[in-house]
């Protein structure tokens, strides 16, 4: 959807701004002033509320289409089930070959994707002793596209670990050796890159990529905390 508006956004705004253009200049040219003014006030009013319309309803027309694609078409290994997150062992110009909707243009990167929803439970998102090289994962909140939390080298460091996803109003103690992430909305998409250095280094960081994974939190039997 970003690379149709992209490709296609001028042309389409030149072809709507040509047809307003002749419709005022019709009017002009048959003596209605009073026409012309409706004419205007409506524009400019369906512009405003398209305008904030648009704001509103875009990040979530977006980041809904990414969860679509996740979860029933992938990213090249099938269908993503919600809560688990995929790693592409393609570089980003191959993934563009089949029409991945995260290639890009930079081939020193793997890309990983998951849809996160945590209204039922908390998840655990575990990452590997990454070394010393760069990864990131980010969380995006689909209600309006904004990226709230980070888990990387420059944000966490490099260090194996495991990050206590949860609603925001979850009652209890964050499990030992874990770090608490609130979800705001309960749910997430989730993004993540690791570097590679060169194609030699591709399998290495292809088999660090695959170790990032969301599991299931294991509660306590009896007396956890659950979500309210």
């Amino acid at each position: 959807m970003n690379r149709l508006i992209l490709k296609h956004g001028t042309p389409v705004t030149i072809v709507i701004l040509a047809i307003f253009a002749w419709v005022i200049y019709s009017r002009v040219a048959g003596g209605g002033v009073n026409a012309i003014i409706l004419l205007v006030a409506t524009a400019v009013a369906v512009w405003v509320v398209t305008t904030f319309a648009f704001i509103y309803f875009w990040p979530r027309i977006t980041v809904g289409g990414f969860k679509r694609i996740f979860v029933k078409r992938g990213l090249g290994g099938g269908p993503i089930p919600v809560n688990t997150i995929y790693a592409v062992p393609e570089s980003p110009s191959q993934s563009a070959l089949t029409g991945s909707v995260i290639a890009t243009g930079t081939d020193d990167i793997l890309y990983l994707g998951g849809w996160l929803d945590v209204k039922a439970s908390p998840r655990v998102l575990h990452v590997p002793d990454m070394g010393d090289r760069y990864y990131s994962v980010q969380f995006t909140d689909p209600t309006n596209g904004a990226n709230f939390a980070y888990v990387g080298k420059r944000t966490t460091g490099t260090a194996a670990g495991d990050f206590f996803l949860c609603a925001p109003r979850w009652v209890g103690a964050t499990p030992d050796r874990m770090t608490r992430i609130d979800v705001p909305h309960h749910a997430a998409l989730l993004i993540g890159r690791v570097f590679v250095a060169n194609e030699d280094d591709r399998p290495a960081a292809y088999a660090l990529a695959k170790q990032i994974q969301l599991t299931p939190l294991e509660l306590e039997p009896k007396g956890a905390a659950r979500a309210t």
